[in-house]
């Protein structure tokens, strides 16, 4: 998760309810009850953005995977405190841009829409990109942008704008992992608890037909990453046969993953920092207002947690924020 600190000087159904599509929708909503214990409560604020204004028509459709960083101090020119990459799955898909000065918004769409798309020339040409996940990373300022596409591969970009892209490689493709995986995709790129220098990547595997969360860790953002051939979670009873969206919680000691399940909703797993163990906490939300929350991202600021999720059914999900 991101934060507001400054440096020291020196993955679908409709919403329901109109309501639920515009920009200051359901403020003051409900909120889902907390159960799980040394997690906040959050509550609806409303949709992110309304999506059938956005100029980049393929996102009035359904945008997804939203992935939150902030901007100010760090990214050249920045064009808002913070920035919220996502992007449209079905074909042709295409990762975007929005920015916003707090993280409740108002946030607008950048001009340029799609920063990166299907085609990348000398590189690659895919049906559709999708399910963009950002990190900062301090020691070199640049952002690495971490995207899917085709569905069997995710790639790595940076940049020191987060505009504007210099595309690096695949990272993760099925040929790494056990032959019955089809898909690795839904990475999201965490640093490891407690090895310095080493990242961890949890991101979504098709075994057989089944969605699962796997694990993978390198020294590098760009290169040399390792994977598990068993998955970290898998599926149990009341998860409705599906997992995916995983974000590691590094708050509280960490040890945990937020996901959502096939049911709809998003919850929480306690992994260790080892990440040898595969304990349910429970649910962390259930969306008041559409029918089905799921792949969450977190920000902090001024103390407070946000966080951004989509909402709805597969190919018709806006991107909604709760805030703790």
């Amino acid at each position: 998760m991101d934060s507001d600190r400054r440096p020291a000087i020196g993955r679908r159904g409709l919403l329901l309810g109109a309501a639920a599509l515009g920009a200051t929708a359901a403020l003051g909503a409900a909120p889902a009850a907390a159960a799980v214990p040394g997690f906040p409560t959050f509550t609806r604020l409303g949709a992110a953005m309304d999506k059938s204004t956005l100029s980049y028509a393929p996102a009035r459709k359904e945008i997804i995977f939203p992935s939150i960083r902030r901007a100010a101090g760090r990214v050249q020119n920045a064009l808002g405190a913070w920035y919220m990459y996502y992007a449209p799955h079905d074909d042709p898909g295409g990762i975007c841009l929005a920015y916003a000065d707090s993280l409740a918004g108002p946030w607008k769409e950048y001009s340029a829409n799609p920063i990166i798309d299907r085609n990348w020339g000398g590189h690659f040409s895919v049906p559709h990109v999708s399910s963009p996940h950002a990190l900062w990373n301090d020691a070199d300022g640049k952002m690495y942008l971490y995207f899917h596409g085709d569905n069997r591969t995710t790639r790595v970009a940076t940049s020191t704008d987060g505009r504007s892209f210099t595309y690096v490689g695949t990272v993760l493709h099925t040929s790494m992992l056990p032959s019955n995986v089809t898909e690795a995709s839904y990475a999201r790129v965490f640093p490891h608890p407690n090895q310095a220098g080493t990242h961890i990547m949890l991101f979504m595997g098709n075994q057989s037909g089944t969605r699962k969360i796997f694990i993978g860790w390198s020294n590098s953002l760009t290169s040399g990453w390792k994977f598990k051939p068993q998955p970290l979670l898998s599926p149990v009873s009341g998860e409705a046969g599906q997992l995916s969206g995983a974000h590691y919680w590094s708050q509280n000691g960490g040890g945990k993953v937020v996901y959502h399940s096939g049911d709809g909703n998003i919850r929480v797993a306690h992994v260790g920092t080892s990440f040898d163990r595969a304990d349910r906490l429970g649910v962390l939300y259930a969306d008041p207002v559409a029918t089905r929350a799921a792949a969450p991202s977190f920000a902090e600021e001024n103390g407070r947690m946000y966080m951004f999720y989509e909402a709805g059914a597969r190919s018709n999900t806006n991107i909604a924020i709760a805030r703790a």
